[in-house]
Order: structure tokens, then C-alpha cells, then sequence
């Protein structure tokens, strides 16, 4: 824009150039020496030299003032992302307007590297909370996914946490915005107070307690809570961490528990088991060394009775370390393709005497097939013997044992069949459990409980075969033993 000096006379100059006039009119009108008509001339000039040049004064005026409003409104309308001097018009040329100018242009840009700042904060805090909204859903994801229950209270002892599997263990509503106190949502005084306890402890470390709980249908389960404490750190990292409440993480431990129990009653079995024996022993000897047994026949009977007793000790402890060699994998297995019929001839032949003795009918009905099998010779004729004796053992006098043997499909399968004292239900779900011996029939027919468990472990573990009994109360009882044949060896030879 160019300025009114540039055309010459300014307003101003115009101005005082009238009030010039103006006084010099003044001044001759008091001294009285100029004509009238002079006088009234130099007043008429200077009333038309002011009237201009105060209108000229005021287009000036009028012409910087919208040309601020432009620069204003261009500062107001500008991108702050581009804000600088060859982007917007040109200020005002006075010097008065230039300076506002340039004040404004100033506030503006520092208010636009503000702007540009707590964009750029913006921005960063978006991230971090979209970050922070991704951790929280991969927490509850993961919190949602583990089995073990988990709970966490704040240091007014309210529940603020719980994953699905403690909601479903403690009939917890997830809808439930409100805080909750733990002691009205978990009915459990034990666990209460170990949270708790946890919270307000001066020293934080972890506390860890079995607690049994029982479900809606009165059935208990144990499990084993590691509560420890909630930390806080200072804001500024430097002061001590502050307590913020405690979190419990619960283990079920019903199998551990089952697992001890199993071990002590097999302790307290094998206990059992081997007293018996070795207290007969024992008696039996301080009889003969007392000199009870005087003459050769009641020494014989004594003898009689401790060999026995022995022999009897030596099978328990025999099929013990067979068991534990073979649930520990250690057992040496040689396994050949075998005629199934053979190994099963070899174990009747073993068992006819025993049945022989009671007056029991041992009828074999093996398949006239050539039957066979991939197997360790040693420990399928074991597991064959331990069935029949079993058979015959709970048999009565007079009654019937049958050996049989057939083909069933791509597997090979026998069977021992009796008409013994059978088994209940229960007693069928649990007789291959170690020492497990049906109440009824303990003092009728005396054993260790290893035999089935020992047969089960051969077929099952060693052979990767099935084991599995049918039985009828007073009726009887069939055990079957399925093995995979060895058809598809082509041109192996049997033994």
C-alpha cells in the first residue's frame, strides 16, 4: 500500500498549512492593514485546505483500518501448520499500524507453536491410551483364559477384581458395576482374612494357606492360595511405595491331595501286606526256637508254614518292583512276533495244579487260528498266569474256569471267564487299583492286591493293549485282554 507522503502534501501538513492561514488572517485582522477582500480570501483557503484534508485524513484512515481487518482476518483464517510472513498480505504501512502488525503477527505465532505443541501431546496421549487400552484387553484376555481363580481388593478390603473362573467359583455377578466387600461376596472367613492380612501388612510378602471350600452340591475341594501384597509407587519415583491392596491366586490342588491320599493308603497296604507274612514268620520261628515243635513232623508243619509265608513275601515284593519298573519305563521288554495260543498254554499249564486242588472244571477253548501277537514272551505269560489264578483263586470249589482265545478283527483277543463270586459294580470300577481287595471276599481268599494291577500295567502300558472286566454278582466275572495283532508282519516267523 503506498503512503499519502508518496502523492505530496500529507493530511496533516494541510492541516497545519490551514491553521497557518488561519492565524495569519487572525493576525492581520487585528492590525488592520490588508483589505477585507484579502483577508476574506486567505480564510476561505484555509476552511478548503482543512476540508480536505481532514477528508483525506479520514480515507486514509479508513483505507489502513480495512487493510488491518484483511491482515487480522487472513492471521485468523491461516493454517497454523504454515503460518509465516509470505503467506499473508502485507500489514498496514504506518508506522503505528506496522507495529500492531507485527505484535500480532508474534502473539500469533507463538499461540500457533502452543497449538502445535499440545497437538503433538495430543497425539502422543492418544497413543499411550490406545496403548494402555490394548494392554488392559490382552490383561482380562489372558485373566479370563487362566483356570486358576483369581481376586484382588483394594486397601478397603473391596473386591475390584475377579477373572471368569473365580466369578464361577464364587457365584459372582460380573454385571455388577459397584464395588463389592469381599467378606458379603466370598463366604469363606479363611480366605477373607488372608487377603486381608495381606493388604494391611507392614512387610510385603507372600502368604500361602490350603483352604478347603465346598461347592452348591456339598462336594469339597482344596485348594492351595498364594495372596501377596498390592504395591503403588510414588508418582515421582522417589518415595516409598504405598500399599493399595492385596491379590490371591487359587490353585486347585484336589488331585495333589488325592494323589497323597492314594500314597498313603498304598503305604499303609504294602505296611499290611508285608506284616502279615513276616508276622508269621516270626511267630513260627520263636515257636522252634522255643523248642515247641519236639518231634519231626510238627517241625516240618512249622517249616511248611515259614517257606510259605516267605514265598509269599517274595511275590509281593516281586510284583512290587515289577509295577514300579514298569510305570517308570525302566523295564526291559524283548518283543517278538509270538503265537498268542502258546504263551496262553504255557499259563494254563502253570494254574491246572491250583485249580486241580479246589475241584475247579479248567476248560481251555483257544482258536484253532494261528494267532499273533508282537510280544514280550516273560510278561504276557505273567499277566496271562495272574488272570487265571485270580480266576481260580475266587472260585469256588466245584466251579468252572474257561480260557478262550479269537480273532477280532485286525486285534486278537482272550478271555478269562469264571463262575466265581463276580463283583459289584463298584468293586468292577476299582480292581485294578494297587491293593485293592473286594471287603467281602478278603478273609475268603488270600493275596496282595497286585495281581490285576500288575496285569493291566503289561497289557496297557507295555503291550498297548485293553484290559477291561465284566462281571456278575454270585454269577461270575470275564476278563478280556485285547492286544493288536501282528498279521501285517508278513512272513514273520512264530515261535
Amino acid at each position: 500500500m503506498r503512503s499519502t507522503r508518496e502523492n505530496g502534501l500529507s493530511p496533516a501538513a494541510a492541516i497545519l498549512f490551514a491553521l497557518a492561514l488561519c492565524a495569519a488572517w487572525g493576525a492581520g485582522l487585528g492590525a488592520d492593514t490588508a483589505s477585507g477582500a484579502i483577508r476574506l480570501g486567505l480564510l476561505l483557503v484555509a476552511s478548503a485546505a482543512g476540508i480536505v484534508a481532514v477528508t483525506m485524513l479520514y480515507r486514509t484512515r479508513g483505507r489502513e483500518r480495512r487493510a488491518l481487518l484483511s491482515y487480522v482476518d487472513a492471521l485468523c483464517t491461516s493454517d497454523p501448520l504454515r503460518l509465516d510472513e509470505d503467506s499473508l498480505p502485507s500489514p498496514p504501512a504506518g508506522s503505528d499500524w506496522r507495529d500492531l502488525a507485527d505484535r500480532l503477527l508474534k502473539a500469533f505465532g507463538q499461540l500457533f507453536e502452543r497449538l502445535q505443541e499440545a497437538e503433538h501431546a495430543r497425539t502422543a496421549l492418544e497413543l499411550r491410551c490406545r496403548r494402555s487400552a490394548t494392554e488392559t484387553r490382552n490383561i482380562q484376555t489372558i485373566l479370563a483364559g487362566l483356570e486358576d481363580p483369581i481376586l484382588a481388593i483394594n486397601d478397603y478390603d473391596e473386591l475390584v477384581l475377579a477373572n471368569s473362573s473365580a466369578e464361577q467359583l464364587f457365584d459372582l455377578d460380573s454385571t455388577d458395576p459397584e464395588k463389592r466387600v469381599l467378606n458379603q461376596v466370598v463366604a469363606c472367613e479363611k480366605l477373607v482374612d488372608l487377603l486381608s492380612a495381606a493388604g494391611h501388612r507392614d512387610v510385603p510378602t507372600h502368604r500361602t494357606e490350603e483352604i478347603e471350600l465346598t461347592d452348591d452340591h456339598g462336594r469339597s475341594h482344596w485348594y492351595r492360595v498364594t495372596a501377596a501384597p498390592l504395591r503403588q509407587a510414588a508418582e515421582d519415583g522417589a518415595g516409598e511405595a504405598a500399599f493399595q491392596g492385596s491379590v490371591a491366586v487359587l490353585r486347585d490342588i484336589e488331585s495333589e491331595k488325592a494323589l497323597g491320599k492314594r500314597n498313603a493308603e498304598f503305604v499303609s497296604a504294602v505296611s499290611h501286606e508285608m506284616k502279615t507274612p513276616l508276622a508269621g514268620i516270626k511267630a513260627y520261628v520263636e515257636l522252634l526256637i522255643d523248642g515247641d515243635a519236639e518231634d519231626e513232623e510238627t517241625r516240618e508243619e512249622f517249616l511248611g508254614v515259614i517257606d510259605s509265608q516267605a514265598d509269599r513275601l517274595q511275590r509281593l515284593v516281586e510284583n512290587l518292583l515289577n509295577i514300579a519298573r514298569i510305570e517308570a519305563g525302566v523295564v526291559e521288554v524283548n518283543k517278538d512276533p509270538r503265537s498268542l495260543n502258546k504263551v496262553l498254554e504255557e499259563a494254563f499249564g502253570v494254574v491246572q495244579p491250583a485249580a486241580g486242588a479246589k475241584n475247579i472244571e479248567l476248560n481251555s477253548e483257544l482258536s484253532p487260528m494261528h494267532l499273533r501277537v508282537l510280544a514280550d514272551h516273560d510278561l504276557l505269560l505273567q499277566a496271562a498266569i495272574n488272570l487265571l489264578s485270580n480266576a481260580v483263586k475266587y472260585t469256588p470249589e466245584g466251579g468252572r474256569v474257561v480260557l478262550r482265545s479269537r480273532m477280532m478283527g485286525s486285534e486278537i483277543a482272550f478271555e478269562v471267564e469264571d463262575t466265581g463270586v463276580g463283583l459289584s459294580e463298584e468293586d468292577a470300577g476299582r480292581v485294578f487299583e494297587k491293593f485293592y481287595r473286594v471287603k467281602k471276599d478278603r478273609n475268603s481268599a488270600p493275596g496282595t492286591g497286585l495281581g490285576l494291577p500288575l496285569a493291566k500295567h503289561i497289557v496297557e502300558d507295555v503291550h498297548g493293549g485293553r484290559l477291561t472286566v465284566r462281571s456278575v454278582p454270585e454269577r461270575g466275572s470275564t476278563f478280556t485282554v485285547t492286544l493288536p495283532g501282528a498279521a501285517q508282519l508278513a512272513g514273520a516267523s512264530i515261535e
